[in-house]
């Protein structure tokens, strides 16, 4: 995720005039679906974990999860059964 950028930057970076994201951050205009999708990209989030209200696990832990999700149903029983033994 970009640390510490510029709203500048960040509008021209999904293809937008400089002073995007600061008319979206002061409530001037809403993004369109697709601007919210590249702002989404930009941060390597999913518009789902945009909008979590309870605490975000480290991209680690997200990754992890979604690898689990596409496991085998034996090896992801293995794999939960591992995690309950810590």
């Amino acid at each position: 995720m970009p640390q510490s950028v510029s709203a500048r930057d960040m509008s021209l970076s999904i293809g937008q005039n400089e002073s995007y994201i600061n008319r979206i951050e002061n409530r001037k205009m809403m993004p369109s679906m697709t601007a919210f999708f590249y702002i989404c990209d930009y941060f390597g989030i999913t518009p789902g974990e945009f909008f979590q209200t309870e605490e975000i696990a480290s991209k680690e832990i997200l990754d992890a999860a979604k690898k689990l999700q596409n496991m085998e149903e034996d090896k992801k029983r293995l794999i939960l059964e591992l995690i309950e033994k810590f």
